[in-house]
């Protein structure tokens, strides 16, 4: 039976795009929002990336136990969850954001290179809202690749409204990774 990795090929390649798009930024750019009440630029490449670090931690993702006590700060909700506190982390230093992002990322790829398809299937139970659910771990990975691309198309949106080349994220939209050429 084939990994993850071969089932979600080009993840890796959009994670690349956000990484190259974001650690050369400044401050005053990350610092941006396109009106008052909207994140900054920077707000939104540490909501995501926390909030992978959030999402893994409840289905507990291999090696997410070191990088949740990375995490400056959590708190829990009414129903016992944990979320990361996004405040705890800057948002307007692009090498920070990038470092957070590559963290982030290596449960993700744990989780590509070692899981089989039968992983998918595993579930775990979550409060929301005073509700219990069984969660599988092919919806929680959905959730956080879902939510990636999501907040990266903001991130992308975001650099061309202030005219910041991002060639990967903007012009390939972050699928960097080739299919193999045709034989002619």
């Amino acid at each position: 039976m084939s990994r993850l990795n071969t089932i979600f090929e080009g993840w890796d390649g959009y994670q690349t795009s956000l990484l190259h798009a974001v650690e050369p930024l400044t401050s005053e750019q990350l610092l941006w929002r396109p009106a008052p009440q909207v994140r900054a630029l920077g707000e939104i490449v540490r909501h995501f990336s926390l909030g992978r670090i959030t999402w893994l931690s409840r289905m507990d993702a291999p090696g997410v136990e070191d990088l949740r006590e990375q995490v400056p700060r959590w708190y829990s909700d009414s129903d016992g969850a944990r979320h990361a506190v996004e405040d705890s982390v800057p948002s307007d230093k692009g090498e920070e954001l990038a470092h957070w992002l590559d963290l982030s990322w290596r449960p993700i790829q744990r989780i590509l290179d070692e899981w089989q398809l039968d992983d998918l299937f595993r579930t775990y139970v979550h409060r929301f809202l005073g509700t219990d659910y069984v969660v599988s771990n092919q919806w929680m990975l959905w959730r956080v690749l879902s939510h990636d691309i999501h907040h990266g198309g903001q991130v992308a949106m975001m650099l061309a409204c202030q005219n910041i080349p991002a060639f990967e994220l903007r012009a390939l939209g972050g699928h960097i990774i080739a299919p193999p050429f045709a034989l002619p």
